[in-house]
């Protein structure tokens, strides 16, 4: 059943008024901006995180809860590397809402600097498993309602998956992979009306990026060589990923099968990139 929003909704100003959203990996950076603005924009948005994070999940639920926002919150522990999780993660959302609008696929992680002879088979499978097998999955159980409202999936993908990184062969796949994976979901969805998009951020302040940074000799010539990477001079802040996801869901209405490039500038122009003197 799709939902529609009322006058007051409209007066108001809201952009996404009644619908509903997952966004996995909800609880920090990039994934918490997004809940943060659906929310915001009047949306219900069940979010998730590992039971490691479930005493955050809660707090943030309660924190918006008391905002004044006008939309709703619900947090659900969920490793997305279980399907069995998955699958109760959007369950629980058509059992609370009976809807499901947008899909956000956001969850997963980045390892250290690491050359493929120090990657085992079993830890590619593992990042592959975080980064692309759980937005499959999430996708395929989600579609079934997903095509009732004539929704929409976004896909949380990298910069790097187009432009490739230094010593991250691993990352650098999934996410490659996960941008092959929207455009021929976007193609198989398009009879049932729902849009599949991506968006590739580039260098994003977030707990993720100052947690890599601090594993390297020196952190501070770290940040500022990512800093620097940008034509913008700049980090990018996970608010403008947030604000290009819901563009994409509410506004990009003629928009399915595209990566949607938060970057800066950063894959623009030449630039020092001979190996053989490092």
């Amino acid at each position: 059943m799709q939902s529609f929003p009322g006058t007051a909704d409209m007066d108001a100003g809201l952009r996404y008024p009644g619908k509903v959203v997952v966004v996995t990996g909800g609880t920090s950076g990039i994934g918490l901006a997004i809940v943060e603005e659906f929310v915001r924009q009047g949306a219900s948005v069940v979010f998730c995180a590992p039971g490691s994070e479930e005493e955050r999940g809660r707090a943030i639920e309660e924190d918006l809860k008391n905002s004044g926002s006008p939309g709703k919150s619900c947090f659900q522990v969920c490793d997305v590397r279980s399907e069995t999780d998955i699958k109760a993660l959007i369950s629980v959302t058509i059992e609370r809402y009976g809807n499901l609008d947008c899909l956000v696929n956001n969850a997963g992680g980045h390892p250290p600097d690491q050359t493929i002879d120090e990657v085992s088979a079993q830890e590619f499978r593992g990042l592959m498993d975080l980064n692309v097998v759980s937005c499959f999955l999430a996708s395929k159980f989600a579609l079934p309602y997903l095509r009732k409202s004539r929704g929409n999936i976004i896909n949380i993908a990298s910069l790097v998956g187009s432009i490739g990184q230094k010593c991250a062969v691993p990352y650098v796949t999934t996410k490659g992979a996960l941008l092959a994976m929207t455009k021929a979901m976007a193609i198989d969805e398009s009879k049932y009306g729902v849009r599949v998009n991506s968006i590739s951020p580039g260098n994003i302040w977030t707990p993720m990026w100052k947690n890599l940074a601090s594993q390297v000799a020196n952190e501070e010539a770290a940040i500022q060589e990512g800093s620097d990477a940008q034509l913008l001079g700049r980090f990018g802040t996970p608010a403008e990923v947030a604000a290009a996801t819901l563009y994409l869901a509410a506004d990009g209405k003629f928009c399915t099968g595209i990566d949607l490039v938060l970057s800066g500038g950063a894959e623009l122009g030449y630039a020092k990139k001979n190996q053989f003197d490092l």
